[in-house]
């Protein structure tokens, strides 16, 4: 059963969707495992039933990379098909508990159709996909008589009869359509029911396991006549793995077992391998809403391309007892599932992502996404009057360092707006036990710094305390990179872009501005020798997106670390070109770099530049017009400071090409800063 699978489709980067889930583990444990020549990308939002510890056995293989996010993100999913060269994407996601279907077939239709389409679009845009194996079920046939000898086969007709087998089936009907009108390469499964290890506690076999381990009663919906055919999952797996180098493209596949058995015999069969007389455990409760009496599938066409069922029902069976016998832990507190009707459970909720993300040397990408718009949703009183649900939670948690600081304390009202959970970390950054600390208590999805020590009032106190600058922006973020590194968490890293200045090659006023991989030329402060040491030792870190920062710039004008309120302060101002970042239009962009897991150095700056001069003119247009100013020369600054003081254009193309709507620098003062903070009549 651990041998490959003699192959006539060869796949190279494979895309399994929802695959911390049950099944979808399993096929991609498998895969990695078999072919250690594939990539296997794994994208999974960590719902309620997902685990990332399901991917445990594969966690030290180069082959496999995870990646948090949802596919109704289509950025995301888009993405990904590029960068990771898919060729091959095997379609697991879903919502599948048919009893939360009848309280929340929103979600449903949200995840199951609306995520498939997603998918689908993504496949034609980019055009790249050669195999698209879409997972079903067998519940989209419908209820199969009580007295059929043979079970429904591939063409046979859909009759679905819950929220749950309609949605399954209406993704089905746009993968078809998608196959005859856009010609894409499809393969649709429609499975029996499949248990095993690391299932949730929803499906039956794991509750009555987990149920009898506490010695309580199995409930059993009605008389336990009702006939399911069951499978254990590493068959299912190789099953996948038959489909997916010798199934036929335009094809449908029943992954299916011929023997059935009641709820009832399985309930019975529980208690014997306990032990325990099924008289005394067995409780029969109101059947649940439409339970179909039986499914029954014809199996022979997958048979043909050479897959069996290998598992014995009872061995099967005892090797899941002794699993969640040794694991009883593994999804945490499941007493909400374990009642005989169960209500909807956290949909996009706990992550349970305790031991960090898999990326062995690959950066872990997380983006949430989804439709706003354009969906038919309850009306509010209607939300009322329905059974209360639980809140939905953020697909995020984020830790940032530097709740005091500027950045840091604008990036939390910006997560509260958003409605992403955050908190703020409680040690100081070089402390490695703090953060390890701070990073346990949290586990957070994503760090963010903005901490660090840039000098009170100005960059020239630096100068007079350069081991205090040396631990905060140096030691300390080190700490957080290789802290954030070992635990497989991304860190973005507030940086600076002031360790250029002007030379003979990015002369002033040329519009050539200092790219990422270019070597820092300015050493004039001590500040900035300490961000540019730093930044070339975090290069070193790949799971480190660096943030270039230069002279930022927000709508609070009252603000004193505010680059406009200093400049209409001064006395005397010199008038030089610089790029800058104005907060209120890129911090919201650094957070959805977080959500991307974009690494590496990124000038992090509105693209073109602007002069002083031309700032306060600006302010004597939009605020006040009486303002006056005064220049005065580099050499007359030099007289008055310390240090001195760094002044440079940075290429902003690469953050522009990630996020093209962004603004000019000038467009954005005026839109973000100046337009907002008007005190002047508009110009006729």
């Amino acid at each position: 059963m651990g041998e490959a699978v003699p192959a006539t489709y060869t796949p190279k980067n494979i895309l399994i969707t929802g695959a911390a889930g049950f099944i979808a583990s399993h096929v991609a444990n498998r895969l990695v495992r078999n072919y250690p020549d594939y990539k296997i990308v794994v994208l999974d939002k960590l719902d309620y039933c997902s685990n990332l510890k399901n991917l445990n056995p594969s966690r030290a293989s180069k082959n496999l990379k995870f990646v948090k996010g949802d596919i109704a993100s289509a950025d995301l999913v888009n993405y990904l098909l590029i960068t990771e060269g898919i060729d091959t994407i095997m379609h697991f996601a879903a919502q599948t508990h048919v009893d939360n279907s009848f309280g929340n077939s929103f979600e449903f239709t949200k995840n199951n159709i609306y995520g498939t389409h997603v998918l689908l679009e993504a496949c034609k845009v980019t055009g790249v996909i050669r195999r698209f194996i879409h997972v079903s079920t067998d519940e989209v046939y419908g209820e199969t008589e009580a007295d059929a000898l043979v079970g429904n086969h591939e063409a046979s007709q859909l009759l679905p009869t819950n929220p749950y087998s309609a949605t399954k089936a209406g993704a089905e009907m746009l993968v078809m359509a998608y196959g005859r009108s856009y010609g894409l390469p499809f393969i649709t499964t429609r499975g029996n029911n499949v248990y095993g290890p690391n299932q949730f506690p929803e499906k039956l076999i794991p509750k009555f396991i987990l149920l009898a381990m506490q010695g309580k009663p199995l409930p059993i919906h009605g008389d336990g006549n009702n006939v399911r055919s069951y499978l254990y999952c590493e068959d299912v797996a190789e099953a996948f793995e038959c489909v997916l180098h010798k199934g036929e493209i335009g094809h449908v596949y029943n992954i299916g077992t011929k023997k059935e058995r009641r709820v009832l015999d399985v309930a019975k069969d529980v208690c014997s391998l306990f032990n325990v007389n099924s008289e005394d455990l067995i409780q029969f409760v109101e059947n649940r809403p439409f339970n179909d009496q039986r499914y029954f599938l014809d199996d022979a066409k997958l048979k043909d391309l050479g897959w069996s069922e290998r598992t014995p029902w009872v061995e099967g069976l005892k090797k899941t007892m002794q699993w969640y016998i040794s694991n009883p832990g593994w999804w945490g507190d499941v007493s909400g599932a374990l009642v005989p009707h169960p209500r909807m459970l956290h949909i996009a909720g706990d992550a349970k992502a305790e031991d960090g993300p898999i990326s062995n040397g690959n950066e872990s990408v997380a983006l949430k996404s989804g439709p706003t718009s354009g969906m038919v949703v309850p009306s509010p009183k209607a939300a009322v009057l329905a059974t209360a649900a639980p809140p939905v939670k953020s697909a995020y948690k984020f830790l940032i360092y530097g709740k005091t600081g500027w950045i840091g304390g604008l990036l939390g009202e910006l997560c509260a707006k958003q409605g992403i959970d955050y908190v703020y970390g409680n040690a100081r950054i070089e402390s490695r036990s703090g953060v390890e600390a701070d990073i346990a208590s949290a586990k957070p999805t994503h760090v963010f710094n903005a901490a660090g020590v840039t000098g009170r009032p100005n960059v020239d106190w630096c100068e007079s305390h350069k081991t205090e600058t040396i631990r905060a922006n140096v030691v300390g973020t080190l700490t957080l990179a290789d802290v954030t590194k070992q635990l497989g968490l991304p860190l973005i890293n507030y940086a600076t872009g002031c360790i250029f200045e002007y030379d003979a090659e990015h002369p002033e006023g040329s519009g050539i501005g200092f790219k990422e991989e270019d070597t820092p030329n300015f050493t004039g402060s001590f500040y900035s020798k300490t961000k540019a040491m730093v930044e070339e030792l975090l290069k070193n870190y790949d799971n480190v997106c660096t943030l270039r920062v230069r002279m930022p710039i927000t709508t609070d004008l009252k603000n004193p670390r505010n680059f406009i309120t200093k400049i209409a302060r001064y006395e005397k101002v010199v008038n030089i070109p610089n790029s800058m970042t104005v907060l209120d239009e890129l911090l919201p962009i650094s957070i959805e770099m977080g959500k991307r897991n974009l690494t590496g150095i990124w000038n992090f700056t509105n693209p073109g530049v602007v002069s002083h001069n031309e700032i306060l003119e600006m302010y004597k247009e939009y605020i006040d017009p009486s303002f006056k100013y005064t220049n005065f020369t580099l050499e007359e600054q030099a007289k008055v400071i310390v240090a001195p003081r760094s002044n440079n254009e940075l290429d902003a193309s690469k953050l522009k090409k990630e996020f093209p709507d962004m603004l000019s620098i000038k467009e954005s003062l005026i839109k973000y800063v100046f337009e907002p903070n008007r005190q002047t009549p508009l110009r006729n």
